[in-house]
């Protein structure tokens, strides 16, 4: 989660929304990214999203079988979405999103079992210093009068 929050923080200098993530296979980042969509003027370019991405690039192969993502924010629907079609193992996120998220806070589906694949979900994992990155990212955006 560590390596995680350096992206989230990577995301907040380029005044990205400060979100983070890796995946992990075998003890190894093999993918990694941090929110792009201002600079990629893309709405899929999340974290997760470009991790996922990178992983399965670095795999030579869409099935990210035996990995786990770590995020600092729980993932949206697209995200939530992308994790089980890539066939990750688990997904462990910081802080949830009360708004938007879907493992657990407003969908849960990683864990759907109408889904051909279920991802395992463990929460709360550096939930403070996930959670402040993005408090403080937007007090300084609302000072600024930008979100």
């Amino acid at each position: 989660m560590r390596a995680a929050l350096r992206e989230a923080q990577a995301a907040a200098d380029a005044d990205e929304v400060p979100v983070g993530a890796v995946v992990i296979c075998e003890g190894r980042i093999i993918g990694r990214g941090h929110n792009q969509r201002q600079a990629l003027v893309d709405p899929t370019a999340h974290a997760e999203m470009l991790a996922i991405t990178a992983a399965a690039a670095h795999q030579n192969d869409w099935r990210l079988s035996g990995c786990t993502l770590y995020v600092t924010l729980e993932p949206c629907a697209m995200c939530a979405g992308a994790m089980v079609l890539a066939r990750v193992d688990r997904v462990v996120f910081g802080t949830d999103d009360p708004k938007a998220g879907a493992c657990g806070s407003v969908f849960t589906i990683p864990t759907d079992p109408r889904l051909n694949h279920q991802v395992a979900v463990t929460r709360g994992v550096l939930e403070a210093e996930c959670a402040e990155l993005l408090r403080t990212f937007f007090i300084r955006q609302r000072t600024l009068g930008k979100k």
